[in-house]
């Protein structure tokens, strides 16, 4: 029978406690000043750990960076390829997805800002993470439009270009919440206001990519309450 060593397993915990620590902190830095503004000292003080355990757990500053943005892409991916690889329906997939990948940002809200800094990146770690992360998605949304296309449910699309517009229309919402807020709206991140702009969205898919089945009508707009305007 298998002795365990409760010291090892204390050990373990605090090692896995003090990393989830350090990423905590680096996200929050990395997404509020980037890969170069960012300085070791500020994330171990905010983790509250020497700054030598930066380098024990991570290598460089560069190594926690990318660390921090595995950690999004990781389980983002992992749910993505579930939905864009399920059977069924083509439309209500498509819709699944862009729902996922909405919520899945508007529940962190530091996701747009790094995914924003990864795409002016250069270098290997843009490349294995490209390889990694986006090329398997990737696949796997071409594959999805290009089935919705071949059944009829789809409208002929480029499918680079559409995942492009399927991006800017989640992300730049997010990465433009600062400047809305400047602008005299109100937080982009408030439950009415996340639910409109994800309805948004999904509508924009609809009347863009779906192309109507047999006796079915084309859906009409929704109304629309009233809009203050910005000053």
């Amino acid at each position: 029978m298998r002795t365990i060593d409760h010291n090892t397993v204390r050990r373990q915990a605090r090692s896995g406690e003090t990393k989830a620590a350090i990423l905590a902190a680096a996200e929050q830095i990395f997404a509020k000043l980037g890969l170069e503004g960012a300085r070791t000292d500020a994330i171990a003080a905010e983790a509250g750990v020497n700054k030598a355990l930066l380098y024990y757990y991570f290598k460089s500053k560069d190594g926690l960076y990318e660390a921090v943005v595995v950690d999004h892409f990781r389980e983002f991916n992992r749910q993505a390829l579930e939905v864009l690889s399920a059977p069924g329906d083509v439309r209500e997939t498509l819709l699944r997805y862009v729902s996922l990948y909405f919520d899945f940002i508007s529940a962190r809200h530091r996701y747009a800002s790094l995914y924003q800094q990864l795409m002016t990146a250069r270098g290997k770690p843009l490349e294995r993470l490209v390889r990694k992360y986006f090329v398997p998605r990737s696949r796997a949304f071409r594959k999805l439009l290009e089935r919705g296309i071949r059944e009829g449910a789809l409208r002929p699309t480029d499918a680079r270009h559409t995942a492009l517009s399927v991006v800017g229309l989640i992300v730049f919402y997010f990465s433009a919440a600062p400047v809305l807020q400047l602008l005299g709206q109100s937080d982009a991140y408030s439950a009415a206001n996340l639910k409109r702009r994800k309805q948004e969205v999904l509508d924009f898919i609809r009347h863009g990519l779906f192309i109507p089945r047999d006796g079915e009508a084309p859906s009409e707009p929704r109304a629309r309450p009233a809009r203050r305007e910005a000053p």
